[in-house]
């Protein structure tokens, strides 16, 4: 698979820039960087956000595919880090599909680089606001069944969304259109109703002009009527099922301990279309 070359605005942040430096990764600007020193610094233990909603969707990941789901729409993706989607789904299914969305051009280019000899996975370029774009796309077309179930994944991106833009709409679109069987995971940025959750919205809102953090309540809303809540329901990220184990992550023995105020500032739940 071979690329065009990107045009990247390296004097704004991105999104997905800044959560691949709280990652530790290195495609990143100085923009992000600021941004993300920020939270290290100002908002120290913040980075625990990031951590631990990356490893809840490798645990969410692996969970949808033990249920027998084999394609997966990744909304959202951010940058290719340790433990990617389709690396956790071909564990469980060797022929997994996979496609990765996001809106940034970056994305795109390291996304083919990294699938460039894998031809079940794809990386496009994409708005999740705009659904029917994403579906009609020639790559989901190619590698998406939409007769066959799908998991369908909203991580940590549906929290940038305001709501004159109609979140659940976007997830409802999506709910129409895959079969019985499809499972669809959001984590998302919770109400801490506290000093340090507050400064973290505002440096977010104040970056990039948008997103709101959501109530418990608000969440679970999202995915709208006639989806099936798994057990645990919605759950900090750091909890959430946490005796799974994947790509070497261990996470029995956190439900024990008291949770940070940064590990409470993140939750998430799995869904299914009965």
């Amino acid at each position: 698979m071979t690329g065009d070359a990107v045009a990247v605005d390296v004097s704004k942040p991105s999104i997905a820039r800044v959560y691949d430096y709280l990652l530790g990764g290195h495609d990143n600007y100085e923009a992000d960087r600021k941004v993300g020193d920020f939270f290290i610094n100002d908002l120290p233990g913040s980075v625990a956000i990031a951590h631990a909603n990356r490893q809840a969707l490798v645990r969410a990941v692996a969970a949808i595919a033990e249920d027998g789901v084999d394609q997966f729409i990744d909304i959202g993706s951010g940058l290719p880090t340790v433990d990617n989607v389709h690396q956790v789904a071909q564990r469980y299914h060797p022929e997994a599909r996979v496609v990765y969305v996001d809106n940034d051009p970056i994305v795109l280019a390291h996304g083919r680089a990294l699938l460039q000899t894998d031809d079940h996975t794809t990386v496009i370029q994409a708005d999740l606001r705009e659904p029917e774009a994403i579906s009609q796309h020639p790559d989901v077309a190619r590698l998406i069944d939409f007769t066959k179930p799908v998991g369908v994944i909203f991580s940590a991106i549906l929290h940038h969304l305001n709501d004159s833009e109609d979140p659940r709409a976007l997830v409802r679109w999506w709910v129409e259109r895959v079969p019985s069987g499809s499972e669809f995971y959001i984590s998302h940025f919770r109400t801490g109703n506290n000093e340090e959750t507050s400064a973290a919205e505002e440096k977010l809102q104040e970056t990039f002009g948008r997103g709101r953090w959501r109530s418990d309540t608000e969440i679970v809303q999202l995915f709208g009527d006639g989806l099936e809540i798994l057990e645990p329901g919605l759950a900090y990220c750091s909890q959430w099922r946490p005796a799974a184990t994947a790509a070497g992550i261990e996470t029995i023995g956190v439900a024990e301990r008291e949770l940070t105020v940064w590990e409470q500032l993140i939750a998430c739940v799995l869904a299914r279309k009965p």
